[in-house]
């Protein structure tokens, strides 16, 4: 009785897996990633080229309006400058990474400024072959030919001259020791980069990326273009360097704050946010920074005079110790260097959602809370120069700092934004309209 019983049982699975070998199988798919972006990218090239302009005087301000306290700590600002509204003059020791020339005129800029400049040159020479193969080859030739200059006869017979060049070396030498290891292999390559500054994850791509959103027909498109070219970037200092290209993109295609913020919520074409226990770290930071903001508002001291506020602050004691509540955060969030990539972009997002579209209001946030804050400036400053276009930027700041930038820092912003409309308006117009 028990073989048959069990006889019985086979016979019923071996029908039972018969009859279901042909019948169909219910698959729910997981639905495709829609790509993100703008509801329109039409734009007329006249407008397009005030953005561009816009962008990089708009980065070139928060890089002035930085470059007298970069570095410091919030606390030596407003001892020295008190709350800073506007540029100031830049005393200070020159360096290869900093100013070139000490105690420049307010509207002086730094190495954030010279970047946008050498990347507008690499755009107008490659702008049909975007690869890192072609930009490691452009930051090596750059290196080569300022060694080369070294030869030159004036320049033995200058030690002042001399001088001078070594900057523009010493600046380029520690980027040009990756490029050149680029080309030799990924072993060579690995070793070069993992030295870079000392190894730390430093915000090399941030100095250059938003460029790339100028001149991308997509956001996605921004994103990649950008992450093929941080080729100095470790770990998700990449994905923060390609997404600083792609707000640039957003903002240059609307005015909306809310639709260029979330990009960082909708572009990951690497599918960051899938990694195993972290998750996105560039996204997390970002909902770190807005929670800070927000939250300032509802941590206020009842009694005023407990609150401080530094002279030339321009507001009350309430908005004053919400801007305080968020330093205070943003102090807690430090990383072993000022520069670290991760701690740029907590500035950066917890900035611009602070600001909400305004220019000034954006830029005296970051350069007043210190660290590396014309880095951080410069950036903000890139994307909301592109979102207003050069037009409406204030008055009094950009006439200045494209007058310096042309007479005293030999870098001419609008030949630069000529070309770059000139290269890539017709390809783009095309892309844009499709």
């Amino acid at each position: 009785m028990r073989e048959h019983k069990i006889l019985f049982s086979l016979i019923l699975i071996f029908s039972i897996l018969i009859s279901c070998k042909d019948a169909p199988i219910l698959a729910i798919e997981k639905p495709p990633v829609s790509p993100y972006g703008p509801f329109s990218t039409m734009i007329t090239k006249d407008r397009y080229y005030d953005k561009v302009l816009g962008a990089l005087v708009g980065s070139a301000i928060g890089d002035a309006m930085g470059a007298s306290t970069e570095m410091w700590d919030r606390a030596e600002i407003q001892a020295v400058y008190g709350f800073i509204n506007s540029i100031t003059p830049v005393v200070r020791q020159k360096s290869p990474e900093g100013t070139w020339e000490h105690n420049l005129p307010a509207g002086g800029t730094t190495d954030d400024t010279r970047w946008k400049y050498l990347l507008g040159k690499y755009l107008l020479k490659n702008s049909a072959n975007l690869t890192d193969n072609n930009f490691a080859s452009y930051i090596t030739n750059y290196y080569q030919s300022l060694i080369k200059s070294l030869s030159e006869k004036s320049v033995q017979l200058s030690t002042d001259l001399l001088d001078d060049r070594m900057d523009q070396v010493n600046w380029i030498k520690e980027w040009a020791r990756v490029t050149i290891a680029h080309k030799e292999g990924i072993k060579e390559y690995e070793k070069s980069l993992n030295r870079f500054y000392g190894g730390e994850m430093s915000c090399a791509g941030l100095l250059y990326t938003p460029m790339f959103g100028l001149v991308s027909a997509t956001t996605e498109l921004a994103y990649e273009t950008a992450y093929d070219h941080a080729i100095f970037d470790i770990g998700y200092a990449k994905d923060i360097s390609s997404l600083a290209s792609a707000l640039t993109f957003m903002a240059l295609h609307t005015d909306d704050m809310d639709s260029i913020m979330n990009t960082v919520k909708f572009v990951d074409p690497f599918d960051y946010q899938d990694s195993r226990l972290i998750g996105r770290l560039a996204y997390n930071i970002f909902e770190d920074s807005q929670n800070i903001v927000d939250m300032s508002s509802e941590n206020l001291l009842e009694d005023s005079s407990k609150i401080i506020i530094p002279q030339g602050y321009n507001g009350d004691y309430i908005e004053w110790g919400q801007l305080d509540f968020i330093y205070t955060e943003l102090d807690k969030r430090k990383k072993s260097i000022s520069f670290h990539a991760g701690e740029i972009w907590q500035i950066l997002l917890a900035g611009l959602y602070y600001g909400d579209g305004e220019f000034t209001k954006t830029m005296t946030f970051i350069v007043n809370y210190g660290r590396d804050n014309d880095t951080v400036a410069a950036i903000a400053g890139f994307i909301l120069g592109a979102r207003s276009g050069y037009s409406s930027l204030p008055i009094d700041l950009k006439e200045e700092v494209l007058k310096v930038s042309k007479e005293l820092m030999n870098l001419d912003l609008e030949e630069t934004a000529r070309e770059i409309v000139d290269s890539n308006w017709h390809q783009l117009n095309t892309e844009w309209n499709k």
